[in-house]
């Protein structure tokens, strides 16, 4: 996985943004994940420049090998009520991957105990942004919560289920992209 490397004082802010008094702040990096700015969270979706900033995915899977996905929440600025990774998050300016992704999975799932294994990390483009993925998964058998406030829900899906729906706009275009990526490294953990 990359690790943040954050200079020793604050970064500045992006060029051509302000700090709001309620912005949650994001990190601006390069593709090795040295920090190099920091920008208002609304501003890494609005298109243009797209600044490249870290965001955790967290993949879990049960004994079954089925796998959990999550239904986005039809409040979403981005592709509401679509099937996507169990979690997704941005990493805040100053935090690290590890403590985005426990942060991010007790959020939206509820889930604290897990031991996340490190799967790989990508440069992921769409017409809103740019974001440096950092995927992880865990294998157990986890009691899931997920946040109303955050999801319209989640359950477990067959392998077979996601493969069927790839293509027919129910997944996130993120997740379809994804999942044929770390597909070989998912059943490799069971």
């Amino acid at each position: 996985m990359i690790e943040l490397i954050y200079p020793a004082s604050p970064a500045p802010l992006l060029k051509g943004c302000k700090r709001g008094t309620a912005a949650e702040m994001v990190p601006v990096v390069d593709e090795l994940g040295n920090v190099r700015a920091q920008a208002p969270r609304e501003l890494v979706h609005q298109g243009g420049a797209k600044p490249l900033h870290p965001v955790v995915h967290l993949h879990v899977i049960n004994r079954l090998g089925e796998l959990y996905l999550q239904q986005r929440g039809a409040h979403k600025d981005l592709l509401p009520l679509y099937w996507d990774t169990a979690v997704g998050g941005h990493v805040a300016y100053g935090e690290y991957i590890p403590e985005a992704l426990y942060r991010e999975a007790a959020e939206e799932l509820g889930l604290h105990d897990f031991l996340p294994q490190g799967l790989c990390h990508y440069v992921f483009e769409s017409a809103d942004e740019r974001e440096l993925v950092n995927v992880f998964a865990a294998v157990g058998e986890y009691e899931i919560h997920p946040d109303p406030d955050e999801l319209a829900g989640g359950r477990f899906w067959t392998l077979e289920e996601i493969e069927q729906s790839i293509g027919k706009g129910i997944l996130t275009p993120n997740f379809e992209g994804e999942y044929q990526r770390i597909k070989n490294a998912l059943l490799a953990l069971l």
